[in-house]
């Protein structure tokens, strides 16, 4: 089973990326996991028609087993929740929920699985799939903007601390000037690739309002198009390597230099 970790900054679009590239995956006839690891437990909503569902940690409060919830064709979601905001470990759920997960739910043919993870940094609980050896590859979402950058160069030298491999960078622009150069740049002087770039189209709201993925919602549309050819990106992908971060203040240089 393909076990991959999607990283990337609050805000940056992550989870309809994740969303979508499940959806893709689904629809080409994979057995897919989605595994939502924000304490907002919202990620999941495009692929259950807008239904947001009760946590793993919730179901697990009241002593019920029900936390695997069919989504568009069949994907599994899953959202692993968290403490109260401001208390505890936001990571607390991840760990709880990919133990268990793999131990009773996850099995040899499904074939792949996706952890949509929150935050700039890898750390405590978010760096569980890793720590715990639940995903073996990872992606990390930015765009051209310099906070972005920033915040994946923060991801890439958790990965290297780990010595995980980073699969490489998925571009969700937002139509900064020369973005893709930028990114693919960036991607390069860390020694990874720029593995795939999702347009910025209204189409991604219109869905998302309607409780639904683009693959799902518009399916003839471009923008689902663009996810497909991500999504065929990664399923060929065999690029992969510990990342080498840059130093912070380089990245201001490199969007100068790429303007």
């Amino acid at each position: 089973m393909r076990q991959m970790a999607i990283y990337g900054k609050g805000g940056i679009g992550k989870s309809t990326v994740s969303a979508n590239l499940a959806a893709y995956f689904a629809e080409s006839g994979l057995r897919t996991w989605y595994i939502g690891c924000d304490p907002k437990s919202d990620g999941s909503m495009t692929l259950l028609h807008g239904r947001k569902i009760p946590t793993f940690l919730e179901q697990m409060k009241v002593g019920d087993e029900e936390v695997v919830f069919q989504g568009f064709k069949g994907i599994n979601c899953v959202e692993t929740g968290g403490p109260l905001a401001g208390v505890g470990c936001a990571g607390r759920g991840i760990i709880v929920a990919v133990q268990k997960l793999g131990r009773d739910h996850f099995r040899e043919e499904d074939d792949v699985l996706i952890y949509d993870v929150p935050g700039d940094v890898v750390c405590g609980g978010f760096a569980a799939p890793l720590r715990e050896k639940y995903a073996n590859e990872v992606y990390i979402v930015t765009s051209g903007e310099y906070l972005a950058l920033y915040a994946a160069n923060n991801i890439a030298r958790g990965l290297a601390n780990l010595g995980v491999a980073l699969g490489g960078i998925i571009c969700n622009s937002r139509e900064v000037e020369n973005e893709r150069a930028a990114v693919a740049e960036f991607a390069r002087r860390i020694g990874s690739q720029l593995i795939g770039f999702v347009p910025r189209s209204a189409v991604v709201r219109d869905c998302e309002n309607r409780g639904m993925t683009v693959i799902e919602g518009a399916p003839n549309d471009s923008q689902a198009d663009a996810y497909r050819h991500l999504g065929r990106s990664i399923l060929e992908n065999r690029a992969m390597a510990v990342p080498t971060p840059m130093e912070p203040e380089d990245i201001r240089v490199l969007l100068r230099e790429t303007r």
